[in-house]
């Protein structure tokens, strides 16, 4: 058995992990709002009026950069992890990215136009073209588009209320239409990746060019490594690195070595203990930054009638074991932060739904008013999902040991089985610890991709873990649909007050995004989706 499973049956006394003995342990360690917006040109990788080569004058250097996850795939079709978005936006463009406040940016569209309320007009640039120096075309866009939304649970199509149609109008202009209106499209289309048409699949991609500022040397996407090189035919401002080297560590003390020893110049995912010790090092800095990542503790919505994970009291009753501030406090170093919603507040459109309250006279008051006693529930999670994952883990297995609530750990290895489990076809569980990272800025994004299923989408598995709640979505859709901010934004405080009334987590955090680097390193500018412009990055030394 690949998977590492274990039991730890808390209920019975003297066996297990105590929550106590854990937490005493580790606490030592110490839109566009209306018909007619559009994306203006304001930034973007080519900056106005600059030509192909008018970037860095040759500040040159290689970077090295070490992951905590195996990056398999330069394309983003199927999942989505942060730190894999800075080098697949480095190789492969989309028509519009996320800035640094949040909102979107021209990429390789010149324009990007609500033209009527269900229709979107995007023009291409006249001189962007891959690394080969062969165009982008409309064909390629259309194709990129069709093939996100044919990948079975798709990450990034779960995100989007509808597939728009696509109408080409001419070499370098096209259409977007949806059945009812999407005013964020122009956020959402920020993650499809635009690759040639002839190489693109209905999968994530291991090869082939992109029309970004670097292009690929090699690559072992079993391995996890890549060796990216200046694109010198790059369309706008060249890169100021040479090269870039991007491998992967799975253990974060290697990871951690790597960086103190001058292996690496760039490491993320960094555990608690691991910040407050690279803090003490003069030629390291630590990036830290809010962050638009929710964590959660997510419960399985696919369980039959009758079943005590059903009754949203039950769920709430459980939050109330969950002792978090001392989780935040002992095993997370204050890195992180309990959330008020049901998305990150530092999402446009957040709505603050209420907080989580420990209390676990509460919690087996209210399983003994709900007839429930002896329930056993089974955690999963991908090995590092969040930072010090196992850890938190079992403490929170000690904390329902306490209220009478008896649980089993399975770990699934990074890169193995998490998509087959989240779609309920490995086996049963009950409670998953997940993140779900945001690329848009915007709390529609999530709400759409975790709370918008329907009857139609759980027959084919593409639900958030069988979350579905047709008033919900109706008012996500509502919102989707409004061209209004002011009555959108109130559209999703209603979706997310009754989202919250549900209990679809037994506890959730945001956590700040953090990364450490080497002094040498110098213009990473981390942005709140927890990626950074690689081509803006440069070394000294």
């Amino acid at each position: 058995m690949s998977d590492i499973e274990k039991l730890v049956d808390t209920a019975k006394s003297g066996t297990g992990v105590s929550r106590r003995a854990i937490l005493q342990f580790f606490g030592i360690v110490g839109a566009s709002t209306a018909l007619g917006s559009a994306v203006t040109a304001c930034a973007g990788p080519q900056s106005s009026g600059a030509a192909n080569g008018g970037g860095a004058s040759g500040a040159g250097g290689k970077l090295s950069v070490v992951l905590n996850r195996n990056l398999v795939s330069l394309d983003n079709k199927l999942n989505q992890y942060d730190a894999a978005v800075t080098v697949q936006r480095a190789v492969r463009e989309a028509l519009t990215r996320i800035g640094p406040d949040l909102k979107p940016e021209l990429v390789l569209a010149e324009k990007f136009e609500l033209t009527s309320p269900t229709v979107w007009t995007v023009k291409l640039r006249s001189d962007i073209h891959y690394s080969d120096k062969s165009p982008v075309t409309v064909d390629d866009v259309e194709t990129a588009l069709k093939l996100y939304f044919q990948v079975k649970a798709g990450y990034v199509a779960s995100q989007f209320p509808e597939q728009p149609t696509f109408a080409k109008v001419d070499d370098k202009t096209f259409t977007l239409t949806t059945k009812t209106p999407v005013v964020t499209l122009d956020s959402l289309m920020s993650n499809i990746l635009i690759t040639p048409a002839k190489a693109n699949k209905a999968e994530e991609l291991r090869e082939g060019i992109g029309s970004g500022p670097f292009k690929v040397a090699s690559a072992d996407s079993g391995t996890g490594t890549y060796r990216l090189v200046r694109n010198d035919d790059y369309w706008g401002e060249k890169a100021l690195l040479d090269e870039v080297n991007v491998s992967y560590q799975e253990e974060e003390g290697a990871r951690v070595i790597a960086i103190t020893s001058g292996q690496a110049d760039v490491i993320d995912t960094i555990t608690p203990e691991s910040a407050t010790a690279l803090k003490k090092k003069n030629d390291i800095d630590l990036v830290q930054e809010p962050g638009t990542r929710l964590i959660h503790l997510f419960y399985n919505f696919r369980k039959p009638a009758g079943h005590p994970l059903t009754n949203p009291k039950v769920r709430e009753a459980l939050s109330h074991a969950v002792d978090h501030e001392a989780l935040i406090s002992s095993l997370m170093n204050g890195l992180v932060k309990s959330a008020e919603g049901v998305v990150p507040k530092t999402l446009s459109g957040f709505a603050k739904t209420g907080d989580y309250t420990f209390d676990p006279a509460k919690a087996k008051s209210m399983l003994a008013a709900e007839g429930v006693s002896n329930l056993k529930l089974t955690f999963i999670w991908e090995e590092s999902e969040f930072a010090g994952a196992a850890r938190v883990m079992e403490a929170l297995v000690g904390m329902l040991g306490d209220v009478g609530v008896k649980a089993t750990l399975k770990e699934i290895p990074k890169g193995g089985d998490i998509n087959t489990w989240r779609r309920g076809e490995a086996g049963d569980w009950d409670v998953l610890g997940n993140g779900y990272g945001n690329q848009t800025g915007l709390a529609i994004t999530n709400l759409q991709g975790q709370y918008a299923g329907t009857a139609a989408k759980e027959k084919t598995r593409d639900t958030y873990h069988g979350f579905v709640f047709p008033d919900v979505t109706n008012l996500l859709d509502q919102a989707s649909a409004e061209p209004d901010a002011a009555k959108r934004d109130a559209l999703l405080k209603q979706a997310q007050e009754k989202i919250w009334a549900l209990w679809p987590a037994m506890w959730a955090w945001t956590p700040d995004n953090v990364l450490a680097k080497r002094k040498r390193v110098a213009t990473l500018e981390l942005s709140p989706t927890n990626s950074y412009d690689l081509s803006k990055v440069k070394v000294s030394g």
